[in-house]
């Protein structure tokens, strides 16, 4: 359920905004993304796991949190970010 070593590095390559980035709140919100996806399969087979459900929800909140901070303090990134990343709203 968890992302790949290869896997988390691409997307901070993706989205960092400088080299050497690897805390800004695009790269966490793509990190948690990629991480809510990859849950949301596994729940899809195993429907009964309410423990990873509740991980789910923390992990949804949480990059809620981070995007409504986004949007507060830059709406340009804000957009580009919901867009690459194909979120909506």
């Amino acid at each position: 359920m968890s992302i790949t070593t290869e896997e988390k590095q691409r997307i901070i390559q993706e989205f960092a905004r400088f080299p050497g980035d690897t805390g800004s709140t695009e790269v966490q919100v793509a990190l948690l993304t990629a991480r809510i996806n990859r849950l949301s399969e596994h729940l899809r087979v195993h429907k009964h796991d309410y423990h990873s459900h509740r991980g789910l929800l923390k992990l949804v909140g949480r990059r809620k949190r981070l995007l409504r901070y986004l949007e507060r303090e830059d709406e340009g990134r804000y957009k580009a970010l919901i867009e690459k990343l194909g979120l909506r709203k």
